[in-house]
C-alpha cells in the first residue's frame, strides 16, 4: 500500500480528483463557514470569561481556537467569493467565448495595451482557479502556523515553570539548565521566523544551513512541522503560491489594524474607562452586563438601588491566595495546588474538618485584607464564596442602606498590601451608585 502513489492508476485518479475538487471545496467551505459563524460568538464569550476569571490555560487554548476561527472565516469567505466569480466566468465563456478585442473597435493604443495586460479570457479563468485552490489549501495551513507559534510560547512557559520557578528543584541547577534552554528557544524562534519570512533563505547558504539545521530539527518537533511540512514545501516551490502567501500577511495586518480603529468623541472620556467617583462602567453593575460581558473585578447589583440593602461581589482569581498568604502565612500549603487539575487523580488528601477550618480562616483574613466603605462609613463584612449571575466564582456580601440618604453615593473597596515591609491600603475599586428606596 505504501507504493500505491507510484501506480499510474493512482496518479490518474489524483488527476481526476484535482479537476473535480472545486465541488468538494465549495461544499466544505459552505459547511465550515456556517459552523464557524455559529461558534464564533460563543467562543468570544468563553475567551472573555476565562480572561476575567484568571483561567490562564483555558484562555490560551480558547484564544488560539478563536484566532483560528477568524482566519478560517476570512479565507473561506474569500475562497467562496472567488470560486463564485470563477463559476460565473465559466458560464460567460460558454455564452461569449474568448475576448474579441477587434470587435470592441478601440484605438490601436488601447487594443495593444489590453491584449498585453488583460490577455486571454481563458488565462483569467485559469488564474482564478489557481487563486481559489491555493487560498483554500493555505486556510488550513495557517491554522498550523498559529499552533506552531502557540506551542513555542508554551515551551518557554513550561521551561520557566518546571526549572526556574519550581521549588522542588535546586535553584542553581534549575537556572543552569533553564536559562540556556530559554535562550536557545528564543534565538531558535527568531531564526525560524526569519527563515519563514525569507522562504528558506537560511537553508540556501551552506555555512548558515549547518548552524541552522539543529534549530530546524528541534523546532520541527516543537511546532509539529512534520504534520504539514509537505504542504509548506509544495507552496514554496511554486512562484504563484509564494506570492499569495506573502500577500495574505499584510492583508491580515490591515484587518487587525482596521478592527482596532475607533472614533473618539472626546479628549477626556471614552468607552474604555474604569469606574470612579465620576465614571460608571457597566462591568461594575450586574444588571447592566450584556451577554458577552463579565465582571472584571468588583460589581454591585445595580446602578440604582431601590432596596434597603446592596450586594457586593468580588471576582475570585489566582491572585487572591497571594493576597491572603501575605497576611496569614499559616494558610499557605506546603504543596501548591493552583493550576491544572483533574477529577480522576485526587491530589488533596486533607480531611473535611481541617479544610473547613482553613476556609473559615481564609474568609476571616479576607475581611482583614479587603475593606468596604460607602462614602466615609466603613462596613464590617461577612463574605461567602459563591457565583454571580454569569457563573463567575467569587466572594459576595450584602450591605445595609437604611441609614443612608437618598441620592448619589460612592462604594469604595480598599485592599491591604505590604510594600517594603510597610502595610498600606490602596483603592482597589470605586463604584458610584444612587440610592432611592421604594
Amino acid at each position: 500500500m505504501s507504493q500505491d502513489y507510484n501506480n499510474p492508476a493512482f496518479k490518474k485518479l489524483l488527476q481526476k480528483l484535482q479537476e473535480e475538487s472545486w465541488q468538494l471545496e465549495l461544499l466544505i467551505s459552505g459547511f465550515a463557514i456556517f459552523g464557524l459563524f455559529t461558534a464564533f460568538p460563543y467562543l468570544n464569550i468563553e475567551v472573555k470569561a476565562a480572561q476575567n476569571d484568571g483561567k490562564i490555560y483555558s484562555w490560551i487554548v480558547l484564544s488560539v481556537v478563536l484566532v483560528s476561527c477568524a482566519i478560517l472565516i476570512f479565507n473561506l469567505l474569500l475562497h467562496v467569493v472567488l470560486r463564485g466569480l470563477w463559476i460565473g466566468a465559466l458560464g460567460l465563456r460558454y455564452v461569449s467565448g474568448d475576448i474579441d478585442y477587434e470587435a470592441l473597435n478601440y484605438s490601436p493604443k488601447f487594443t495593444n495595451y489590453l491584449k498585453k495586460k488583460v490577455g486571454s479570457f481563458d488565462r483569467y479563468i485559469a488564474r482564478l482557479e489557481n487563486y481559489c485552490s491555493i487560498i483554500f489549501a493555505i486556510s488550513f495551513l495557517l491554522i498550523f502556523y498559529v499552533l506552531a507559534f502557540t506551542f513555542t510560547i508554551i515551551s518557554i512557559v513550561l521551561v520557566s515553570k518546571l526549572l526556574l520557578d519550581n521549588e522542588s528543584i535546586n535553584g542553581s541547577i534549575g537556572k543552569w539548565i533553564g536559562i540556556p534552554l530559554i535562550v536557545f528557544i528564543v534565538i531558535g524562534m527568531f531564526f525560524t521566523f526569519i527563515d519563514f519570512l525569507t522562504q528558506g533563505w537560511l537553508k540556501k547558504k551552506k555555512w548558515l544551513s549547518r548552524l541552522y539545521f539543529p534549530i530546524y530539527w528541534v523546532f520541527s518537533r516543537i511546532t509539529l512541522a512534520f504534520l504539514y511540512r509537505p504542504l509548506v514545501y509544495n507552496f514554496l516551490d511554486n512562484k504563484f503560491g509564494r506570492r499569495i502567501s506573502l500577500a495574505l500577511v499584510p492583508i491580515y495586518v490591515l484587518i487587525l489594524v482596521g478592527t482596532s480603529l475607533r472614533y473618539n468623541t472626546s479628549n477626556y472620556f471614552n468607552s474604555d474607562i474604569n469606574s470612579n467617583s465620576f465614571i460608571a462602567d457597566n462591568s461594575n453593575y450586574e444588571d447592566l452586563l450584556s451577554d458577552d460581558d463579565f465582571i472584571e473585578d468588583i460589581a454591585i447589583s445595580s446602578k440604582v438601588i431601590t432596596n434597603n440593602f446592596m450586594k457586593v461581589f468580588l471576582v475570585f482569581n489566582d491572585d487572591f491566595d497571594d493576597y491572603i498568604f501575605a497576611f496569614n502565612k499559616g494558610l499557605k500549603p506546603e504543596k501548591e495546588l493552583r493550576g491544572l487539575d483533574s477529577d480522576i487523580v485526587i491530589v488533596n488528601d486533607m480531611s473535611w474538618n481541617k479544610r473547613d477550618s482553613l476556609r473559615k480562616a481564609y474568609i476571616e483574613t479576607l475581611k482583614e485584607v479587603f475593606t468596604i466603605k460607602i462614602d466615609s462609613i466603613e462596613f464590617d463584612n461577612d463574605y461567602v464564596f459563591g457565583q454571580s449571575k454569569k457563573q463567575q466564582t467569587g466572594f459576595e456580601t450584602y450591605l445595609g442602606l437604611k441609614n443612608f440618604n437618598e441620592g448619589k453615593h460612592i462604594l469604595s473597596v480598599l485592599r491591604k498590601r505590604i510594600r517594603k515591609q510597610d502595610t498600606q491600603r490602596f483603592v482597589y475599586a470605586k463604584i458610584p451608585f444612587w440610592y432611592f428606596p421604594d
